[in-house]
């Protein structure tokens, strides 16, 4: 549950945790969340903090600008992959439009977690369908960090949310138009837009 809870951003980075206040929280012992510490700050989510309990570890530059990266070689090779199936691409330009509508209903009622949600699928489903199993399974490992940029993002203002629906509907038109140089540079914009937020 605390990691959820970080990677919603409802925990935010720096904020300090008390393991008998999270424990008070989730109605559990303290024994659970102890060990939840232990697995988080092995995962660089936490720094533990002897007799005060742990830090949220804020998203460094060097992590998004890592994260960046990667995204952008995994997916513009993803969709370089998917331009030689017209069938596999079109179909994919349908579940990309209809991700871009669940996102457009999530800034609409405000629900920053299906819009959140809506982002993840948008991207991951680009990798999946290009039908590269071992990217896929690299980019999957990626998916904790991503959710938290993005629930940093989506909760930063209304106007970067239109922002990102546009720019998603973008992504959607490239892969539909199979313009892969137009993917890349658009997709670069999208994510450099999102990380410049996520590290304001």
């Amino acid at each position: 549950m605390t990691k959820d809870q970080i990677l919603s951003g409802e925990f935010r980075g720096g904020q300090l945790l008390s393991e008998v206040e999270v424990a008070t929280q989730l109605g559990v012992s303290r024994t659970p969340v102890h060990e939840a510490f232990l697995r988080l700050a092995a995962e660089d989510f936490l720094d533990l903090v002897p007799r005060r309990g742990a830090v949220v570890v804020p998203v460094s530059a060097q992590e998004a600008t890592d994260l960046l990266e990667m995204r952008l070689a995994l997916e513009t090779a993803a969709v370089r992959r998917l331009c030689r199936s017209a069938e596999s691409i079109d179909s994919l330009f349908g579940e990309l439009t209809e991700l871009v509508e669940r996102q457009r209903h999530g800034a609409a009622i405000g629900d920053a977690d299906q819009f959140a949600a809506a982002d993840d699928a948008f991207h991951r489903r680009i990798v999946e369908v290009a039908g590269n199993t071992i990217a896929g399974r690299f980019y999957g490992s990626l998916s904790d960090r991503q959710r938290r940029m993005m629930a940093d993002a989506a909760r930063s203002d209304a106007a970067r949310l239109t922002e990102l629906i546009g720019e998603h509907a973008a992504l959607a038109d490239a892969i539909g138009r199979r313009d892969v140089s137009g993917f890349e540079g658009a997709l670069l914009a999208h994510l450099e837009a999102t990380y410049r937020v996520v590290l304001a």
